[in-house]
């Protein structure tokens, strides 16, 4: 049996094989990461240890020898197999896995995505595929993994689990509201234009108008596509909006927007952002993104 010391040194043999690959000592150097004296230095001792010369130096290039083309050939299809039964151990440890989330544009925009760098740097074998969209995502019927909805968590066929609870006041750009024109009563506010995004079940004007008092059948409602809208609306003094203090804390704390009341704030255990699951256990990338979102919450 030949003795394992037989073996050139491994690191000349890739010194061979990327410099035979490449026809370059100075290409191979730099797929080496070492300098091209190296490659030379690694090739010329392979050659004393075989008693072969393997490459023709020319004045701008090197050739392979007839002996150096049948051991690159050989040399080559090992590290081939080496390479591929690398990747073949690396696969399980590195296989991503793909979530798909829907979720309001809202909450994807203000909420979430300046902290995906957190969730990513704590599960970087998690892709998360975020939908948004003002509809609810069919989680039941598989057309997302999870969801994230915004409500009291009375959605049918699903399983609801409470991230965290909103709190809302009615808000606007504070030119609006200054001087004379600030609001001292629930009714001053029906002076301007009630801003709402669009959704199949409004509520929260209808909550805060019941907890505060306020009649809404004088109202003049504005319905716009998108929270995100409402909001940009309410920044450029265009009417009133209910503020879900969780979106908007950025706003609130520059001054960009303000109370129209202050101190009328809505808080209600029941309202606000909820993870949405199949019923059943949900799987360990759910679980794991759940158990992410928590802690989130719970440090905002």
């Amino acid at each position: 049996m030949r003795s394992h010391r037989s073996l050139p040194a491994l690191v000349s043999l890739r010194a061979f094989e990327a410099a035979a690959r490449r026809l370059s000592f100075s290409l191979a150097g730099e797929e080496l990461f070492v300098t091209q004296s190296a490659i030379s230095h690694h090739i010329q001792r392979l050659e004393t240890e075989l008693g072969v010369v393997l490459f023709e130096r020319r004045t701008r290039a090197v050739a392979l020898t007839p002996a150096g083309q049948a051991y690159y050939q050989r040399v080559h299809a090992a590290f081939e197999l080496l390479r591929q039964g690398t990747e073949a151990i690396r696969a399980p440890a590195t296989e991503r896995r793909v979530l798909k989330v829907g979720l309001l544009a809202s909450f994807a925009t203000r909420w979430l995505a300046p902290r995906l760098p957190d969730f990513a740097a704590a599960h970087p074998e998690i892709d998360l595929q975020l939908l948004p969209d003002i509809g609810l995502a069919d989680v039941a019927g598989g057309e997302v993994d999870v969801a994230i909805r915004y409500g009291r968590g009375t959605w049918p066929g699903v399983r609801a689990r409470r991230l965290m609870s909103e709190r809302l006041s009615v808000v606007c750009a504070p030119a609006l509201v200054a001087g004379k024109r600030r609001a001292r009563t629930p009714d001053d506010l029906l002076r301007y234009p009630l801003l709402a995004s669009h959704t199949k079940h409004p509520f929260e004007w209808d909550a805060w108008a019941r907890r505060f008092g306020l009649d809404l059948g004088r109202a003049q409602t504005v319905r716009l596509h998108d929270y995100n809208i409402v909001v940009e609306a309410a920044l450029a003094g265009q009417g009133l909006a209910m503020g879900r203090h969780r979106m908007i804390a950025a706003q609130l704390a520059s001054g960009a927007l303000v109370q129209a009341l202050p101190g009328a704030v809505l808080e209600d255990a029941r309202i606000g952002w909820w993870f949405i699951s199949p019923r059943g256990k949900a799987n360990d990338t759910a679980q794991a993104f759940h158990a992410w979102l928590a802690d989130a919450a719970a440090s905002d």
